[in-house]
């Protein structure tokens, strides 16, 4: 049964018909090794042309050796590299999908390894954040570079690719770069109007059609709007579309923005649905080739109205598929509640800057055994998990999966733990999606789960004699018991999950991601100084707020705050309070708030695990996972309760049962 016809119908891109609209963007996956296919790498894309991508675009393929994009990116700058991208082909096309290699020249963005030579770029711009300026490139290495692109295109066509996407957006690496105002400088033939700044782009398309001929996809990949003043807007990229449709591309991937605003090529969660949807929608009204957008299209229901109702003629969803390499087969079949939800959060980029390999905070593996793969136990038990928070949750699906008898317990009158009211803050809306996804996965598996169910060493004795157990406790908000002299005093979890409310000023202690989101949900949408609206000033000892976070989430709270009436009092310390004041020292000085009504705790969490030693006393085998074992994200939380579940009745090559773990 297909419920989603619009999605899942065929469609034609050049000579070549796609099985469906739902394609896979690039994202990298650092699985490579010095640029080649591995088969790790091969394995990760076969399982989302298994899951049912009718299309995908690879991450980032470099064209030329010398400059890096990423440590884990791919290459095909020689014959060497056309072994592997078989490999890879083949493996997609297993499944009827499509597969087009990213080519990408990094130029001004690659990554200064030791011993590369100085960046190039279309002038002597670079980001803010680079050492030092690029060195522009002339005319004579750009035609070496055009070269490069078609080698590449024609390698990657032996190699059994479908095609090639060009990469020219985000005014990131060379051709973006060049079709940029922002950083293409010239007064040559390759700057100044938007025809000079597009003449490479237009050149290297030209370039790899003669060389891969009419029945090779050219996918050109650009941004319908770059977003900030002084860049290139949707008109001018109206304009660019139908040169390029000239010029025998063959589809077009709508994306935005520029990587160096953060948050305007990747959005951030809880931001614009679609958010490059308008543009997509505006350049397919002026050209006859298939128009694609991409960026947080993360629901079925949502892809399936965007090509209903014309405004794309097809959907590229990245962060889903990683997520949920069996999205588009759940979604035809109707299974839509067993989706493995994105948050968005954007850890499945976090680290790969740093050649750290692709990771999800909602799917804690890629690797072959994975929680849709799990091999059952060699020896079944009787295990208890206590606490049904997100790692709790994990360990009793994985457990269960695996063939063991397993009861969790939750002391509440619900499952979800700090998910709770960590899905409070605007933008966290997806939160609640997880827990309901994991409880699902529960019911699904007839896991036996008993809430408001407190356990006792008693209970454990009794009830459970020889169970093992899964300590999934989880973790309760600090109280600085030395600051309740204060007149009204709360945590910020009971403030988002409605305990306590707090008045109008308020202070809250800690500028961490739970102090920043406590201050933006209860901040005024609007900072319109209506004498009902809340002031909030935050105190926190860093020298900025929220230090622990990074990339687009970061930039899109810290953002929101600094446009509401939200005062940010860094690098400083709250010292002492009385009944009616509030002090703190910043720099040396002592300043006193003395209207405030409120003060709010958001200085982090303690591990509730008081019941280890009391188990370990008792004889009986105990495995902690999640903030039990010690604070931690949620991607921490879910993968070790993955971990300890697939490995509780294992049995070693030895022949030694897997031990207990702390």
């Amino acid at each position: 049964m297909n419920n989603y016809e619009h999605l899942f119908s065929p469609i034609k891109i050049g000579n070549q018909l796609v099985k469906n609209r739902l394609f896979m963007p690039p994202l990298s996956t650092n699985l490579g090794k010095k640029g080649y296919v591995t088969d790790e790498l091969v394995e990760h894309y076969k399982a989302r042309a298994k899951g049912g991508v009718g299309l995908f675009v690879t991450e980032v393929v470099t064209v030329e050796p010398t400059y890096v994009y990423l440590p884990g990116d791919m290459s095909i700058h020689d014959d060497s590299f056309i072994e592997g991208w078989s490999k890879l082909a083949s493996g997609v096309h297993e499944y009827g999908a499509k597969i087009l290699p990213q080519l990408f020249h990094p130029a001004y963005m690659a990554f200064p390894l030791p011993g590369t030579p100085r960046l190039i770029g279309p002038s002597a711009v670079g980001p803010s954040y680079a050492k030092e300026a690029p060195r522009p490139v002339t005319i004579e290495e750009l035609k070496v570079i055009i070269s490069q692109f078609a080698d590449a295109a024609e390698r990657a066509k032996k190699a059994g690719a479908d095609g090639v996407e060009i990469h020219a957006a985000h005014a990131h690496g060379l051709l973006g770069g060049f079709l940029s105002p922002l950083f293409n400088k010239r007064c040559d033939e390759y700057g100044g109007d938007i025809d000079g700044r597009l003449k490479l782009t237009l050149e290297v398309i030209d370039a790899v059609r003669e060389r891969c001929g009419d029945d090779f996809i050219i996918d050109c990949r650009i941004s319908g709007s770059e977003y900030v003043e002084g860049a290139n807007g949707l008109p001018e990229m109206i304009y660019v579309a139908k040169q390029l449709e000239k010029h025998s591309v063959n589809m077009i991937h709508v994306s935005g923005g520029v990587t160096i605003a953060r948050g305007s090529a990747i959005p951030a969660a809880g931001t614009k649905a679609g958010s490059h949807v308008d543009c997509a929608s505006e350049i397919k009204k002026h050209v006859s080739i298939p128009v694609v957008a991409v960026g947080r299209i993360l629901e079925p229901w949502f892809a399936e109205e965007l090509i209903a109702n014309s405004k794309v003629d097809a959907v590229f969803m990245g962060r889903a598929n990683l997520c949920e390499p069996e999205f588009a087969n759940k979604a035809r079949e109707g299974r839509v509640d067993e989706i493995r939800p994105c948050i968005g959060c954007l850890r499945c980029l976090t680290g790969i800057m740093f050649g750290k390999r692709v990771s999800c905070t909602v799917n804690p593996s890629f690797e072959l055994e994975n929680e849709d793969t799990l091999i059952e136990a060699e020896v079944k038990k009787n295990v208890l998990v206590i606490g049904g928070g997100p790692s709790g949750m994990e360990a009793a699906y994985v457990l269960k999966k695996r063939g063991h008898n397993v009861v969790l317990c939750e002391k509440d009158g619900d499952l979800g733990g700090l998910l709770r009211p960590a899905s409070v803050p605007p933008c966290k809306q997806d939160l609640t999606r997880v827990i309901k996804y994991l409880k699902r996965r529960l019911e699904l598996n007839n896991v036996e789960i008993k809430l408001n169910e407190e356990i006792t060493l008693e209970k454990l004795q009794n009830e459970y004699k020889g169970y093992e157990v899964v300590l999934s406790s989880g973790s309760s908000p600090i109280v600085l018991s030395k600051f309740d002299e204060f007149k009204q005093t709360m945590t910020a979890d009971e403030v988002l999950m409605g305990k306590k409310f707090p008045g109008r000023k308020i202070v809250i202690l800690g500028g961490g991601s739970v102090g920043c989101e406590t201050a933006d949900y209860l901040s005024p949408i609007v900072h319109d100084k209506a004498p009902r609206n809340r002031e909030i000033i935050i105190i926190e000892a860093m020298k900025e707020v929220m230090m622990k976070d990074a990339g687009a989430g970061r930039a899109s709270i810290v953002q929101r705050m600094m446009k509401k009436p939200i005062e940010m009092v860094t690098s400083a310390t709250l010292t002492r309070v009385d009944k009616d004041n509030i002090y703190y020292e910043q720099n040396g000085v002592e300043h006193c708030i003395n209207d405030a009504d409120t003060l709010v705790y958001a200085v982090g969490y303690r591990s509730n695990n008081s019941l280890v030693s009391q188990l370990e006393d008792a004889g009986i085998k105990v495995y902690v996972t999640g903030d039990a074992g010690g604070v931690a994200t949620l991607k921490e939380a879910i993968s070790s309760g993955y971990e300890v579940a697939r490995k509780i009745g294992s049995v070693k090559s030895n022949g030694v049962l897997w031990g207990r773990q702390k």
